[in-house]
């Protein structure tokens, strides 16, 4: 019987980004950039410039709202409020998941190498994480906004997978969590009718993310190669299931209430809307058609992020 080894089994995949790389190859790569590309928001950005009036949040496209009727009711002062809430749930949301991730990253090199370019680069991820969550803290409380934590139920939930994932679905969660918002962010810091504060937040996070993408899109190809099947089955389900609390979590209900909308109405109005379902797939799209090829939308796996409305 042939064996086929852990290199034969990657020898000459690809995907978008080229041929999948050796590990240490990626990290020595991804850590010559962080050392040129890191940033401290703390230094970087003005944190006490006034926000300027009539400037937006959150580009009005991205809004949960945008385009409905309730939309077309509220006046551009309560447009530009939701922006500002919906920016902070948003931020709330990033700190749970970067929380999540830099504890499956811990989890991933416990019993690594520590002298490896692979574990340099995770402690260097987490340490770019470390400054996200406190970025994200501090533009929540500078916008005099409340801090939206996600549901008891989510957080429960949360809590379960750190504890159960295995490293494909580890990897699978962190691209879910970080290609979306980096889609949007991509949008959002160029565009100047946006406050000058929120496109500095999220310049910083678009460059810095890019490498977290670029390593755990190779760890999860990696993982999906060579993981026993039953990982592989596992990694399907769990992702489906993480893809609709994602969803879900996506827009706190709490941001329709505080800028004194009918929170109820909001919701159905949000989960009828061709042009929110539009967006969440479009941003999701990068992922799913990666995810696709390397065989995570298979099965009850694929059923579930179908339902999560991330998957056309």
């Amino acid at each position: 019987m042939t064996t086929v080894t852990e290199a034969d089994a990657l020898a000459g995949l690809r995907d978008a980004l080229g041929l999948l790389k050796d590990r240490e190859q990626v990290a020595e790569r991804l850590l010559d950039s962080s050392a040129k590309h890191s940033f401290d928001p703390d230094k970087e950005l003005d944190w006490d410039a006034p926000f300027e009036e009539g400037k937006w949040f959150w580009p009005p496209e991205l809004v949960s709202l945008y385009d409905t009727p309730m939309w077309k009711r509220m006046s551009e002062e309560q447009r530009i409020l939701l922006s500002q809430h919906e920016a902070a749930a948003l931020a709330s949301l990033g700190i749970w998941f970067e929380l999540i991730l830099m504890q499956l990253l811990v989890r991933h090199i416990y019993d690594k190498a520590a002298t490896s370019a692979h574990v340099r680069y995770a402690l260097t991820e987490i340490e770019d994480e470390c400054r996200h969550s406190k970025m994200f803290a501090r533009v929540i409380q500078r916008g005099g906004t409340p801090w939206y934590p996600v549901s008891r139920a989510h957080q429960n939930l949360g809590r379960l997978f750190k504890t159960i994932s295995t490293t494909p679905g580890s990897f699978t969660a962190t691209l879910l969590g970080e290609e979306v918002l980096d889609w949007m962010q991509r949008l959002t810091f160029p565009d100047e009718r946006v406050q000058t504060l929120i496109r500095g937040v999220t310049r910083i996070h678009v460059v810095e993310e890019a490498r977290h993408v670029r390593y755990a899109r190779e760890e999860l190809r990696r993982q999906m190669m060579t993981a026993p099947k039953w990982s592989q089955e596992f990694t399907r389900v769990t992702s489906g299931e993480f893809a609709r609390v994602f969803s879900v979590a996506f827009v706190n209900p709490e941001v329709y209430t505080n800028v004194g909308l009918d929170r109820r109405e909001a919701m159905a109005q949000v989960k009828a809307s061709g042009h929110r379902r539009e967006v969440m797939q479009t941003g999701a799209r990068r992922l799913t058609d990666f995810l696709d090829d390397i065989g995570v939308l298979r099965g009850v796996g694929r059923r579930l992020w179908k339902s999560s409305g991330l998957l056309a």
